[in-house]
């Protein structure tokens, strides 16, 4: 398998190819054009390939941008107006497809039992899984493994006091504690190297089926409004709290298929790290967040279950795709790379 060269983080991605008309409209604005004021963000599926790749663009202006588009673009009005239009539409379905509620524990609770018979993405490669269904899904992953806990920062300055401590623990973490080639997603790129995947952030969003972009939409929708800062530390719990055991079985997976040490170092560094940051996010983050606003509960829990929610939509699409013997991408992984 040849192994592509490293980029440098900091390059712009290109603009992905449109999907319908939202995204395509989305897209011309970004080379100049103006938003056409009849757009049917109602109309649209609010979580079809169309909604979804358009409001993924607009987050995106907010992160790296996109090669040769004004970074200032970044607040465009009639852009933002458009970005609040697509993500009402998301929230909206969300909410509709979750009981919601406000019992914490009761959300918690299940995430913290494993259950072996259960279906998922991390059961399947590690027992029968595949070499090219392995690079599939990290190919998918990287939609937000390349900007691990950015999302999860915004959130940062919506917080105060224990919380605001223990949630810039975890990040801190997250980012390596310091040290720029222990960065999550440095690990997770020189994964992507070692598998004979590009690392170039944004490469593999011109083949993400649409459930996987909804999963990284929903944490940027999150993080940038402070209105669901509860939320997001619900999406967050969630990530910890499962994350520790399916990394173990990711680790078994790669080292099945003979993948090499750096795809076993990603996984195994989230077996360890991930195992304390649930204490952390559980006992750190939401208990002081819901003692000091007893309403934020109600936000963590719908953050949670959405988070539920896409995850499970995303696995039963990746999984129906591979039983059938097909690719879970809507295009060849060789050429977004």
């Amino acid at each position: 398998m040849t192994t592509p060269t490293a980029t440098a983080p900091s390059t712009a991605p290109a603009l992905p190819a449109a999907r319908g008309p939202l995204s395509s409209a989305v897209v011309r604005a970004l080379h100049g054009e103006a938003l056409p004021a009849d757009l049917d963000v109602a109309g649209a599926d609010p979580l079809g390939a169309d909604l979804q790749l358009a409001l993924y663009i607009c987050y995106e202006l907010h992160y790296r941008g996109f090669d040769g588009v004004d970074d200032d673009l970044e607040w465009d009005p009639a852009l933002l107006g458009l970005r609040r239009r697509l993500e009402e539409a998301f929230l909206a379905a969300l909410r509709a497809l979750v009981p919601g509620g406000g019992d914490v524990a009761a959300e918690i609770e299940p995430l913290l039992v494993e259950h072996v018979d259960a279906p998922g993405v991390s059961r399947h490669l590690r027992r029968r899984g595949e070499l090219w269904q392995f690079r599939e899904y990290i190919a998918l992953r990287s939609l937000y493994h390349l900007k691990e806990a950015d999302p999860q920062a915004w959130v940062i300055p919506r917080l105060e006091g224990e919380a605001k401590a223990a949630l810039v623990s975890v990040e801190h973490d997250e980012y390596g504690a310091g040290r720029g080639e222990r960065m999550h997603a440095r690990l997770f790129a020189d994964m992507m190297l070692e598998l004979g995947l590009t690392d170039r952030y944004g490469a593999y969003v011109g083949v993400a089926p649409a459930p996987v972009i909804a999963e990284v939409n929903f944490m940027s929708l999150c993080g940038l409004r402070r209105s669901l800062r509860g939320a997001l530390v619900g999406q967050f719990a969630v990530v910890e709290l499962t994350s520790s055991p399916g990394s173990d079985r990711l680790v078994r997976a790669a080292e099945r298929l003979g993948c090499g040490p750096a795809t076993v170092a990603f996984y195994a560094e989230h077996v360890e790290a991930d195992a304390v940051h649930e204490q952390v996010v559980r006992h750190g983050i939401i208990a002081p967040l819901v003692a000091g606003d007893p309403e934020m509960a109600t936000a963590v829990v719908f953050g949670m279950q959405a988070a539920n929610l896409l995850d499970e939509r995303l696995s039963a699409h990746v999984l129906a795709s591979w039983e059938r013997g097909r690719s879970a991408l809507v295009g060849p992984l060789e050429d977004a790379a």
